[in-house]
């Protein structure tokens, strides 16, 4: 029994060794992918700008000219922006056409609307672009469906298309004023009821046209126009990102897609 346990230990003590001698050997000499790991990230120079995929931006134009082609009607311009991303540029009444094709379509399958957003620009004849983000998952693929309008020009209502348009729409009519024709209940979302203006447009101002307070004679909150007895400050505007001037031109802007085959000369 004691020559039994005497040789066990032998045994334990050699694979012990051995363990520490292999892990001595792996500290002292590093693996070939850890070499190659070190090498590749320190040629990289700028690690936190993802690098521009070429077949994934050749699948996006290729399909963009395929929904060219099918709705040339409606369909003004292809781009790809920020790297790897697909935008179709639309006429105003072309936005259900357009998305119910692009939800119907087997070669599509955009069936999620992920949001609708806004933008104004006043300098523009149309100041605004509404943008639709679309997703589908049948090809993980997102793509952005973009159009725009004016003050007083309505934009068709998607809510039969995809019924969580229904509050984009509400949210983008109370902050930007853009009026969604054949919306089952347009009214203001965000601000309160009777409010004046809407607060994303460019012209609206910073501290709005009223002011609320509580009156202690009428022991109830009154609304009045604003008074500003605060003189004015100089602010400091210049833009955060003139410090890295290594993104500046990380990416184009943008990259139009040729939707029209080239006339020979």
């Amino acid at each position: 029994m004691a020559s039994l346990l005497r040789s066990i230990s032998a045994v334990a003590r050699s694979s012990i060794l051995s363990g520490n001698v292999a892990l001595s050997r792996a500290a002292v000499a590093p693996s070939s992918s850890i070499v190659r790991f070190k090498s590749e990230a320190a040629a990289e120079t700028r690690p936190t700008v993802r690098k521009p995929d070429v077949v994934a931006r050749s699948d996006l134009a290729d399909f963009g000219k395929y929904v060219a082609e099918c709705l040339p009607k409606y369909v003004q311009k292809v781009q790809l922006t920020a790297g790897d991303e697909l935008e179709v540029l639309i006429a105003p009444e072309g936005v259900v056409p357009v998305l119910q094709f692009l939800k119907d379509n087997h070669q599509a399958q955009f069936a999620n609307l992920v949001d609708i957003a806004g933008m104004d620009i006043p300098s523009r004849q149309y100041r605004f672009e509404v943008i639709y983000n679309i997703l589908s998952l049948r090809y993980n693929s997102r793509i952005r469906v973009k159009t725009y309008t004016d003050e007083l020009t309505p934009i068709d209502s998607v809510n039969e298309v995809f019924k969580a348009a229904n509050w984009y729409e509400r949210e983008i009519w109370d902050m930007y004023g853009v009026f969604f024709a054949n919306h089952p209940d347009l009214r203001r979302i965000l601000t309160d009821y009777g409010f004046e203006g809407h607060p994303q447009r460019r012209d609206f101002p910073l501290s709005g046209y009223v002011e609320l307070r509580y009156d202690d004679e009428k022991k109830r909150v009154v609304c009045e126009p604003l008074e500003l007895a605060q003189e004015f400050r100089k602010f400091d505007l210049s833009a955060p990102w003139e410090q890295f001037p290594n993104f500046r031109d990380a990416n184009p802007p943008t990259e139009e897609v040729p939707t029209k085959p080239e006339e020979k000369k």
